[in-house]
């Protein structure tokens, strides 16, 4: 290894029609500030998961649901979008709704149903989306995010949606995780995703201050339906830094998970709270690697942190572990396409309270400890600490 520092580089390009091949994998040797970078294209690291983003928000699942492409990047629209700041409604009707208002949780120590706190859609499934989403673009504090939600919103008033703040890699249009938001929202949560990712938590914040006024704000359809200090922030490479400074800044944030990402330099998760919670996932060959090891080994982590990595992969992207040892397989786009049911599960534990999931992160054995990626080819290979 070299200093503490090297740049990013641009990993890969898309070729219609043909394979996707990486040939940098002789050019990372050493772990990168990904603050660094001033621009970043990003892929799987799978030859037949999905796809990658060209920086102009096309994109794809990488369990086949086609989702995202230029059209949805764009769009100021009516909807109320003079009021309230929303772009025009893209909703995925055909989902049927499906809650956690409809069937409450038994009591033990009484026959009344009691209500959960956090709305989310009754299947636990993270590797599917459930209810169906309104997704509007032209959203946010700049209005060039995208807010998406469910359909059918709670309609009682003791109970609220969790908020997720989603921030996009260097470079790359929020468009191009339309999977990921819509996988989020189709569960329950009211997802935010910037427009970009400086990295210092700003936007993030920004983005959270807008939802609290939507909150507030009579003629919106989120009146009186987050819990503002319930919140999460993810996002994938420049993305997870936004989330992960978001989480030391802001007391609403009470949990982040990095998408192939991770910090070189202070501030990285020594610094979030105890009383917080943090995970990072990298691909076995993305060049994130050594930022998501380092960020995560710091001897002086406090909170409560998991590193997860994908394994087995069969993308071409590389990693060097030594300098006379490479690892190739999933790359740099892995945690955000092929490994989005890792978010999805880490949300509806930390912000859902469904505290059965722990096991499956938490322990010697578990889904993403030692298990198969659902879809996918290949491993889980999970680790935490201070639980």
């Amino acid at each position: 290894m070299k200093s503490k520092s090297l740049k990013l580089f641009v990993k890969g390009m898309i070729v219609a029609g043909a394979a996707f091949a990486m040939a940098a994998c002789d050019d990372v040797t050493k772990p990168a500030p990904i603050e660094a970078a001033e621009e970043e294209q990003v892929q799987e690291g799978q030859g037949e998961g999905g796809l990658v983003q060209d920086g102009q928000g096309q994109g794809q699942v990488g369990n086949g649901e086609v989702q995202g492409g230029a059209d949805a990047g764009t769009g100021t629209g009516s909807n109320g979008s003079q009021d309230t700041g929303f772009g025009e409604s893209n909703s995925s009707a055909s989902v049927l709704p499906s809650s956690s208002d409809a069937a409450s949780v038994q009591s033990s120590s009484s026959e009344a149903p009691v209500l959960p706190k956090i709305y989310l859609a009754n299947d636990t499934e993270e590797e599917k989306n459930f209810m169906s989403v309104e997704y509007k673009p032209g959203s946010g504090a700049d209005g060039e995010g995208i807010l998406a939600y469910p359909t059918h919103m709670t309609t009682n008033p003791d109970q609220k949606h969790a908020v997720v703040i989603w921030g996009p890699g260097g470079g790359t249009a929020p468009s191009a995780y339309e999977g990921m938001i819509r996988r989020l929202a189709s569960h329950g949560f009211v997802v935010l995703a910037l427009s970009s990712s400086p990295g210092d938590g700003s936007k993030a914040i920004a983005a959270m201050n807008w939802l609290d006024d939507q909150n507030k704000n009579a003629a919106s359809p989120l009146f009186g339906k987050l819990d503002m200090n319930t919140v999460g922030c993810s996002g994938h490479s420049m993305g997870g830094l936004e989330s992960e400074r978001a989480l030391i800044k802001d007391d609403r944030v009470i949990t982040a998970f990095l998408n192939n990402s991770g910090a070189w330099d202070d501030p990285g998760a020594n610094k979030v709270p105890a009383n917080k919670s943090i995970a990072i996932l990298y691909g076995e060959g993305g060049m994130e690697r050594g930022n998501a090891e380092n960020d995560y080994n710091r001897s002086d982590v406090r909170a409560p942190a998991c590193l997860i990595e994908m394994t087995g992969g069969t993308g071409t992207e590389c990693y060097d572990v030594t300098p006379w040892q490479k690892e190739c397989g999933w790359g740099h786009g892995s945690g955000s396409w092929g490994g989005m049911a890792a978010t999805i599960a880490w949300m509806r534990w930390h912000l859902g309270g469904e505290d059965w999931r722990k096991d499956d992160f938490v322990g010697m054995s578990g889904k993403y400890i030692n298990g198969p990626i659902i879809g996918e080819k290949g491993n889980w290979k999970g680790a935490c600490k201070n639980f």
